[in-house]
């Protein structure tokens, strides 16, 4: 353990270059006073309870350094503080650390010198409001967007600092495959809109700089999205600056939202080309049986160099270069990704580049979470590295729920394939495609609600059993697949658009209710539909220029995305806000166990209850997936006695044999709570 050996001399503090040098390191400066006493152990206490009578809240910071002059070697209470809060001590959270120390018998004479300074800002980390540190992963909804198609809050960084034409600038509002000029900004003016949808996080596209524009000539698009990342230290202009993120977080903080952001490791921008592929259309991946040494020769353009950061990321030594990926074996982990550079992640220090990389976000911003992008295309043993490595770090900072989840695409309803990188890889969860594919399966191709009962008899495949299922993160459609609407109409060309309404409000129903995180897309709340995945799934909220999204048929609305959709009084926005009040009012319907009631092929009642975890009274969710009324006999708990409606019709009575008589019209649903 670090020794601190200034401590022991008391005349330390008392020099006024040691005192800058220590201020220095909480970053704000000290604009109120400072004052320095020396004290001793029985007046401690005193002067810790006198502060506290004084300053109350309004004392953000204080430090502490206890001086003994005991014996060298000897750990006095000036080092075990110091070790322990890591000089930076939040006032009313370590008052019982103070106490403790004070309290320490230590030989010697002790003495004390007391440093205290009133901040006027908040720490580069910011301090949280009460309860919102300690939710667990499971009781978010999160809010997820990509920051270029939100809310444009800043012109000025609509070309990302960059002049030109769009294929320097990467910027141009119509084309749905440049800038659009979405930013930090916007999203902080639009903090209230998002906190009335009821979401609790929210989930970032990349932020990092990226590389604005590449692509064959006449293929080119921009990285609006965030996932052609040069500059893994920093924001991208076009989103704003470091102090906009940090402005971003403490806002969301100050609100009791968290914030968690995209990441990647997999894959860095196209810098990297392969000499022998030179003018021609495609790089095709040769493999480690063909070429055990080296499949083909990097080049890197000159200009290029060394734009990528961290400078070890510059080096070509620390890429696969073995041309593009099949999606097939071994290609599928070392060939790069669409073009895109693939990181040689089995090299050691590219493991403890990234884990640096991630774990300085962490310090400096002080955000909740990590989404993590292609998970399935690094090898396994880099994340059983790296997300030991990152929790243990976050929770050293004070963030004991940091959530990881990550983006492992399987498809159809497979809770094995997504289960075994909770077990394989380490990773703590992943994105319910499993619960999407049910969704669509029952809801758009009209298949019966057996895939509901399949995907959840898998919750027990994954680390942590059905306790682990239920911070997986459910969602019904994404940037890259596209939208539930899209693919209700895709599958039912003639169906009403009232009827794909319906449909869909079903789907968030489920979604809210039902055990996992729910993630809402951006736009699902103001009835996007979008044409069809990828581009067509990223319309902006802000008034659109590009023609494929402003020809849209939006649902729930007369509007196009011509115009601004932050619409409160969007049914789909007033359904999910109404339905976000009730999970959070219910611990059953965020953290309590689940256990499917209505079970068989032709059942067309998805039934299922919940049980709150400290009293398991039962709660039980109804939802009709037929375009016809439903009945339905379903049996409930024998302690459930009655029920009471917290949402939709339910029946209160619970007849002999502890059965409800259920009956649903068509797409409806509902939430009852028993009467124990």
């Amino acid at each position: 353990m670090q020794k601190f050996a200034n401590c022991r001399n008391g005349n330390y503090w008392n020099n006024t270059n040691n005192i800058s040098k220590i201020t220095q390191q909480t970053k704000p400066k000290p604009v109120s006073f400072t004052s320095f006493c020396k004290i001793d152990s029985g007046q401690f206490n005193k002067l810790i309870a006198l502060s506290l009578r004084i300053f109350g809240n309004n004392a953000s910071a204080m430090m502490f350094k206890i001086t003994d002059n005991g014996k060298d070697g000897r750990m006095n209470a000036c080092e075990y503080f110091l070790v322990r809060c890591n000089i930076k001590v939040p006032l009313l959270q370590n008052a019982h650390l103070l106490r403790k120390i004070a309290a320490l018998g230590l030989a010697g004479t002790i003495g004390a010198i007391f440093l205290l300074t009133v901040w006027s800002t908040a720490w580069a980390a910011p301090r949280p409001v009460p309860g919102y540190i300690s939710r667990l992963p499971e009781d978010e909804v999160t809010y997820f967007m990509l920051l270029d198609r939100f809310a444009n809050g800043d012109t000025s960084n609509d070309r990302g600092q960059l002049s030109g034409s769009r294929l320097q600038t990467g910027f141009d509002p119509t084309s749905k495959g440049y800038y659009q000029g979405g930013d930090i900004r916007g999203l902080i003016n639009r903090l209230d809109y998002v906190q009335g949808l009821g979401a609790t996080a929210l989930w970032l596209a990349p932020i990092f700089k990226n590389k604005p524009v590449q692509g064959p000539a006449g293929d080119e698009s921009a990285a609006y999205h965030g996932y052609w990342i040069t500059d893994f230290t920093t924001v991208d202009p076009h989103f704003g600056s470091e102090a906009d993120f940090r402005e971003l977080v403490n806002a969301a903080h100050a609100r009791g939202m968290k914030v968690y952001i995209d990441i990647i490791t997999n894959h860095t921008a196209d810098v990297i080309y392969s000499q022998e592929c030179v003018g021609q259309n495609d790089c095709p991946y040769r493999s480690l049986g063909d070429y055990p040494i080296r499949a083909y020769t990097p080049l890197v353009p000159p200009a290029e160099a060394n734009i990528k950061k961290p400078a070890w990321l510059n080096n070509p030594v620390y890429y696969h270069n073995r041309g593009n990926s099949n999606w097939h074996g071994e290609s599928g982990l070392y060939g790069d990704f669409s073009g895109l550079d693939d990181v040689a992640t089995e090299d050691p220090l590219v493991v403890r580049g990234f884990i640096d990389i991630y774990k300085s976000w962490i310090d400096r911003f002080a955000i909740d979470g990590f989404r993590i992008d292609t998970v399935k295309h690094v090898n396994p043993e880099f994340w059983q590295v790296f997300v030991p490595a990152i929790r243990r770090h976050a929770q050293s900072k004070g963030i004991p729920n940091f959530q990881i989840f990550a983006e492992a695409y399987v498809d159809g309803v497979n809770p094995g394939g997504l289960a075994v990188f909770t077990h394989r890889d380490g990773l703590p969860s992943v994105l319910d495609f499993s619960f999407q594919s049910a969704i669509r399966n029952v809801l758009s191709r009209n298949q019966s609600i057996e895939n509901f009962e399949f995907l959840y008899a898998g919750d027990v495949l994954y680390k942590g059993g059905a306790n682990a299922a239920l911070r997986v993160q459910t969602f019904t459609g994404n940037h890259d697949m596209g939208r539930l609407a899209m693919q209700i109409r895709k599958d039912n060309p003639n169906m009403a658009a009232a009827e794909v309404l319906e449909r869909v409000k079903l789907a968030n129903a489920i979604m809210m209710f039902a055990r996992g995180a729910p993630v809402l897309y951006s736009g699902d709340e103001q009835g996007f539909t979008g044409d069809g995945g990828d581009q067509d799934a990223r319309e902006t909220l802000f008034g659109s220029r590009v023609a494929v999204y402003n020809d849209n048929l939006l649902l729930g609305s007369d509007r196009t995305t011509a115009v601004d959709n932050y619409d409160t009084n969007h049914p789909l926005y007033r359904q999910i806000a109404q339905m976000a009040q009730i999970r959070s009012a219910h611990p059953a319907l965020r953290r309590g166990k689940q256990k499917l009631r209505a079970m068989g092929f032709s059942n067309r009642i998805l039934a299922i209850s919940r049980f709150e975890p400290t009293t398991n009274r039962e709660y039980l969710l109804l939802f009709n997936t037929s375009a016809q009324t439903q009945n339905m006999n379903i049996e409930v708990e024998a302690t459930s006695r009655s029920f009471q409606t917290l949402l939709g019709d339910c029946q209160t009575n619970v007849a002999a044999g502890h059965v409800v008589q259920v009956r649903l019209e068509r797409f409806a649903y509902a939430i009852c709570r028993a009467n124990n």
